[in-house]
Parts: structure tokens; C-alpha cells; sequence
């Protein structure tokens, strides 16, 4: 009878020990998923800032910038002749920039929604720089001016319109 009850009491104890076992496991499996949720999140966050500060960074740089070509130096100022030249050429330019792609819109003056190209160039719309044909990350944009050469009673003036420049990151999620 004696042994009876100390084996009764040596499985209530495994019993016990295992539900409190099973407990901390379910408890750190929550945790572990709260932390990881929190930095997907904080990666998402952080693609965000990225992709804005690359849509400044790109606006200002070489390829894109007005620069000294129309007078003065222009903050945010987008070269239309020369970023349409390079969407010519973007695959030259293939693995320069690590994002899924460029789009420059323009968005005042209003203009009949279409893509620029050798015909209409510069009464468009849009222009596409640079496209994957990949899934796009969370996109970034950005006000400038849109600033070309334009001929008006044969003289060549410069021009200045407003647009907005959107990057998209590359979506990593695949890799």
C-alpha cells in the first residue's frame, strides 16, 4: 500500500513537471514570436527610410542633378534632357543602382497621362528610368523640379516644371 502511494506520487510529479515544462516552452515560443514580428517590423521601417533617403540622394546626384547646367546650383532639381538620355541607355546602368525601379512623373503642368519617349518627349507624362521586372519593395518619393531645354520663337530657354521622383526598392523577401 506504502509503495502504491509513492508511485502515485512519483507520476503526479512527472505529470506536473511536464505541464510546467510544456508551459515555459509555450511561453518563450510567444515571446520569440512577438520579438520576431517586432523586427519585421523594424525591417520594413527601416527599407522605408532607406528608400527616402535614396530618392533625395538620387535627385541630387550626378546622373539626375541639374547641377551648374542652368545657371545655378538647384536643390532637388532633376535634369529632364540628360535622365531621359540615360533611360535610353539604362543598360549600361544595369547593376549601378540596387533598387527595382525609377519613375519621374510630372505633375504640374497637367499633361495627357503617357510615357515619354523619342515623340513626344517633353510633352509626357511619365518616364521610367529603370525597371525589374520584379515584385517592388515599398516605394519612396520625393517633389523636384523637372527643368529641360526648351525652344520657344527660336530660342532656347530653360524650363522648369514639377514632378515627383519614386524609387522602389528591390523586394528581398525572396532572397
Amino acid at each position: 500500500m506504502v509503495n502504491r502511494k509513492g508511485q502515485l506520487k512519483i507520476q503526479q510529479m512527472a505529470f506536473m513537471l511536464i505541464a510546467v515544462t510544456m508551459f515555459f516552452a509555450l511561453a518563450g515560443m510567444l515571446i520569440i514570436m512577438v520579438k520576431f514580428s517586432d523586427i519585421k517590423n523594424s525591417a520594413i521601417d527601416l527599407e522605408q527610410k532607406n528608400a527616402m533617403a535614396l530618392s533625395s540622394k538620387l535627385a541630387s546626384s550626378p546622373e539626375f542633378s541639374c547641377g551648374n547646367s542652368f545657371g545655378t546650383t538647384k536643390i532637388n532639381c532633376i535634369d529632364l534632357d540628360k535622365v531621359f538620355i540615360l533611360s535610353q541607355n539604362i543598360e549600361k546602368y544595369s547593376n549601378f543602382w540596387d533598387m527595382g525601379e525609377i519613375k519621374i512623373i510630372k505633375i504640374f503642368p497637367e499633361i495627357e497621362e503617357s510615357e515619354c519617349d523619342l515623340g513626344n518627349y517633353p510633352d509626357c507624362e511619365s518616364l521610367t528610368v529603370f525597371s525589374k521586372d520584379v515584385e517592388k519593395g515599398i516605394g519612396s518619393s520625393v517633389y523636384v523640379s523637372l527643368c529641360y531645354k526648351d525652344s520657344v520663337n527660336d530660342k532656347t530657354t530653360n524650363r522648369c516644371d514639377i514632378g515627383l521622383l519614386i524609387v522602389s526598392p528591390e523586394d528581398r523577401s525572396n532572397d
